[in-house]
């Protein structure tokens, strides 16, 4: 029997069931047809996130698509809690989202919120989360939008953005709230405002808002959806990820306070591979001659689940690589040499990236065609006479 698992915006522990947890958030699952239509719509080839289903689950996709195809269109968001480095768990769902922003030519808006992160990490300074902010747009960057499209924005910066908060506040009550987000009498004040903060930018266009993240972020956005037609916009839809597995196991999620579970987008690729080496859990033998025998278990295997979810493109390959390790014709040496040549190889090419975007940041927070529209919408009409 498969024990119990929880999953909040701020802890994920346990054996996640996906299945059950599509039936306890009230999630759809994304069905063959709903990405066969976005096949057909992109003219592409799917990517390995939607083909493999490490996205799994949404909130009117099907409504999302049905608006491109009727030309009205829709507009992306996600965002970045800056309390620390980003790691391959945090960038993964960055890579489908810019995949959605190239395939459907269409806006996204990136929101570092490193007041959140402030009110809710205690160990934190204001200072310390605006410089992780600048540390993690970065690799935000690296990955590649279309900067002309793409506005990445931190709250203590963009102050519009309490400005847009104060009708969504006005809708939302305390015990909404506490419901969704189990707030207590302990809980700080900024921290129980926050959630309006969080929502606004599903308001930043008058067509329907897709939100691509993890779905234990899910219930900013269920809280949106009870009042967003009040005022006038849509309800906000979302493609639900799974969670990256730590490299200790299968259960919870890679944390960036632990660093064994985890490699860091910034991590040298030497020592990134000592790490794989040191603890990545597979589903092997406790002996060679057992392995040889019996086989290992892919399905156990860490290892393996990192190649699937995203260093292993090649259907084929992959699907090769699970029958060689379950006849024991494969060793878990072998297949953790594989993994971490591939982790090395991304990183390298991700850090090139990264310091490029060092002449790119202004451009994304405030001189590209988007950012340059959400500013001048910002400044008050005098000011900019």
């Amino acid at each position: 029997m498969m024990a119990e698992f929880k999953v909040t915006p701020w802890d994920v522990e346990g054996m996640v069931d996906y299945d059950k947890l599509i039936k306890e958030f009230g999630t759809q699952p994304l069905t063959d047809d709903l990405l066969e239509k976005t096949a057909v719509l992109t003219k592409s080839e799917l990517p390995i996130y939607f083909r493999r289903r490490f996205f799994f689950s949404h909130r009117d996709y099907d409504l999302v698509l049905k608006d491109y195809e009727e030309g009205k269109g829709f507009f992306l968001y996600t965002g970045r809690g800056p309390s620390g480095p980003m790691h391959i768990g945090h960038i993964i769902p960055f890579f489908a989202t810019k995949w959605l922003q190239e395939k459907f030519g269409v806006n996204l808006y990136v929101q570092i919120t490193d007041d959140e992160k402030f009110l809710f990490k205690p160990n934190l300074s204001f200072e310390d989360t605006k410089k992780w902010a600048y540390d993690n747009i970065l690799d935000i960057i690296a990955v590649g939008f279309d900067p002309d499209k793409t506005f990445i924005f931190q709250d203590s910066e963009f102050t519009k953005i309490y400005e847009m908060a104060i009708p969504i506040a006005k809708k939302v009550t305390y015990s909404m709230a506490k419901a969704v987000f189990g707030f207590t009498e302990q809980s700080k004040i900024g921290m129980i405002f926050y959630p309006a903060i969080q929502a606004a930018p599903t308001f930043f266009e008058k067509r329907r808002c897709l939100i691509p993240a993890a779905i234990d972020q899910d219930p900013y956005w269920r809280i949106q959806r009870d009042f967003a037609e009040s005022l006038g916009y849509y309800k906000t839809a979302a493609l639900h990820s799974k969670f990256v597995p730590p490299l200790t196991g299968l259960e919870g999620k890679m944390s960036a306070s632990k660093s064994e579970t985890a490699v860091y987008l910034t991590d040298d690729p030497e020592e990134a591979g000592k790490k794989i080496w040191k603890f990545a859990l597979t589903g092997g033998q406790p002996t060679l001659k057992e392995q040889r025998e019996k086989g290992g278990n892919p399905e156990k295997c860490v290892v393996f689940k990192w190649l699937e979810i995203f260093f292993e493109p090649n259907d084929k390959a992959l699907l090769e690589r699970y029958h060689a390790c379950k006849s024991g014709a494969l060793l878990c040496g072998e297949c953790k040499r594989y993994l971490i040549k591939k982790v090395q190889k991304f990183l390298k090419e991700h850090q090139k990236r990264r310091e490029k975007a060092k002449d790119e940041i202004e451009k994304f927070k405030y001189t590209s065609e988007l950012a340059r529209e959400q500013w001048d919408k910002a400044i008050p009409e005098p000011l900019r006479r």
